[in-house]
């Protein structure tokens, strides 16, 4: 498949033709030849992933002919968004699903993510046709990959990454997750442009807000990696980072790439997952340091993973108060009832070990022992 491939076949879906700009073709490019020299896909795996590569392009063209039609949408501000990041397993999502639970924040849903045109209605938001076919989706991968749904599992209308504002610019993280692509993994952490990525991001937002606002709250472990591009693009984001002890990141993660990438290929690497998240997660902390040093310590608000899971709703009052936010009695009301509804382990137990991708936990806090001392993160020896 090509890159003219691709764009023909999103035409053909959508009857569009217009795509915005050019400049995302470059990752579409480099990403087209990992997979055909690289990912090692199962025949099921192949179709799927160059499947979803013309989904994303339709999406992105349905976006851009939406806002050509209602050019008005762009003059609207996303104020003072709020992102959530860490590296991945850290408490980012149970941070941000408290987040959303506030009645004024607004949130990128789940099936918002795969049929954000046309922007919803308030009504929209948690029920209709795109809903109700997202929780079908959602209903039978927990009949069929409970395992997956064990490590993390989101509702049609739970908070989703908004690293899924960025894959139609084929410019995410989401694809090497995928499949093992060295050659993309290459152009994503050391030689992309982010900021067409990021000015999509800010334009999809504009679309979604158009009828049901909000105080934008979005989450993607990965934005470490592009911090000055998403600063550039929103200059008055709120930034919160989450830690935990890199081992237990590092087992987590590598079970979630594991199970991901047996849904594409029947030839997963196990080692290579350790070795390759090794390395981006040195590149995610080495960024955000760099982030802090042009932008002042107190650029990033953090947060303990252990101090969310002892008293999640009081670290998401101390988010609030350090931002100088009014945390309401209905906030505070509606964060109970997520916390009730949803208790550790209820889709089942996430196991792992860091053995498995050829780690060991001494080693890891070897590794990140600056980062750990930094932070002051507790760690299990």
């Amino acid at each position: 498949m090509t890159v003219d491939d691709v764009i023909k076949a999103a035409q053909a879906q959508t009857g569009l033709t217009g795509f915005g700009d050019p400049a995302i073709l470059e990752g579409l490019e480099v990403l087209l030849k990992s997979y055909a020299s690289e990912a090692h896909f199962s025949e099921r795996g192949a179709q799927m992933a160059h499947g979803d590569l013309v989904k994303w392009m339709a999406i992105r063209m349905q976006i851009e002919d939406w806002l050509a039609r209602h050019p008005d949408l762009l003059d609207a501000p996303v104020e003072k968004p709020m992102f959530v990041f860490g590296l991945p397993r850290t408490g980012t999502t149970l941070v941000i699903n408290l987040l959303a639970s506030d009645p004024a924040r607004r949130s990128f849903l789940r099936w918002e993510s795969q049929e954000p045109v046309p922007p919803a209605r308030p009504d929209e938001l948690h029920a209709g046709p795109r809903w109700e076919k997202m929780d079908a989706q959602t209903k039978m991968a927990l009949q069929y990959m409970p395992q997956i749904a064990a490590i993390h599992f989101e509702e049609a209308d739970s908070p989703t990454e908004c690293q899924f504002l960025m894959t139609p610019s084929f410019c995410s993280q989401v694809y090497e997750s995928q499949a093992d692509v060295p050659g993309y993994r290459e152009w994503f952490l050391h030689k992309a442009d982010y900021l067409p990525a990021f000015r999509f991001h800010k334009r999809y937002l504009q679309m979604l807000q158009a009828n049901t606002g909000g105080r934008w709250t979005l989450k993607n472990p990965w934005h470490p990696l592009y911090l000055p591009a998403l600063k550039e693009v929103y200059p008055d984001a709120q930034l919160v980072m989450t830690h935990r002890d890199p081992a237990d990141v590092l087992g987590s993660i590598g079970s979630l790439i594991e199970n991901v990438r047996k849904i594409y290929s029947d030839d997963v690497d196990l080692q290579r997952i350790g070795e390759q998240f090794i390395e981006t997660f040195q590149i995610m902390i080495e960024r955000q340091d760099a982030f802090r040093a042009q932008h002042g310590p107190d650029s990033i608000l953090d947060i303990q993973y252990a101090d969310v899971v002892k008293d999640p709703i009081g670290q998401v009052r101390a988010i609030y108060e350090h931002f100088g936010e009014p945390f309401t009695a209905e906030a505070e009301a509606a964060m109970h009832a997520y916390m009730d509804a949803n208790p550790k382990g209820k889709h089942g137990k996430h196991e792992y070990s860091l053995e498995r991708y050829g780690l060991s936990r001494e080693g890891v806090h070897k590794t990140f022992a600056e980062y750990i001392e930094r932070y002051q993160i507790p760690v299990k020896r």
